[in-house]
């Protein structure tokens, strides 16, 4: 595994030489072309296609949890408290699906509730952090059905890969 900085390097290369592939195949060549920003990626493609691009860019292997702690926190902060709920929703199912009940998690993890209603920013944080950590498969999950909370993401390296994504999206326009 690389470190985050030659990971960041490599990005950053990429993206200078226009790299378009960096983003692998995770959005067919003639989707790619029709989405004119990011908030008509996250309205009109698939959660298929947002599954797979943010599974090869939001992984611990890629962005050191770090890196990753800040910018969640940062992000969910930034989202409207009716998007923070469904985010905290989306987490507490797919953590009950695996067995985490939401008061096993409400101990756990030190939130200040176990209703998603009820969550404050910092308790939607912890949750997010966890699923990164533990179970990135949930983490990208979440984030293919809440796309939303990506728009917020800010951090160099976050935003390198998202650069990396964006350059396969838009790179028929001109």
């Amino acid at each position: 595994m690389p470190s985050s900085d030659e990971y960041k390097r490599q990005i950053m290369q990429d993206l200078a030489k226009g790299d378009k592939e960096s983003a692998g195949d995770a959005i067919p060549n003639d989707a790619s072309e029709n989405y004119e920003n990011f908030d008509d990626f996250a309205q009109r493609s698939s959660r298929e296609e947002r599954r797979q691009l943010f599974g090869k860019s939001f992984h611990p292997d890629h962005i050191p949890s770090s890196q990753m702690e800040p910018e969640l926190q940062k992000a969910i902060a930034q989202i409207k408290p009716n998007e923070r709920d469904d985010v905290a929703k989306e987490f507490l199912n797919h953590f009950k699906k695996r067995g985490l009940g939401d008061r096993d998690l409400e101990k756990q993890l030190g939130l200040s509730t176990h209703h998603a209603s009820r969550m404050n920013a910092d308790d939607v944080s912890k949750l997010a952090a966890f699923g990164y950590h533990n179970h990135p498969d949930i983490f990208q999950d979440v984030l293919a059905d809440q796309p939303a909370l990506v728009k917020f993401m800010s951090n160099p390296l976050v935003g390198a890969a998202f650069g990396a994504i964006a350059a396969k999206w838009l790179g028929g326009h001109k």
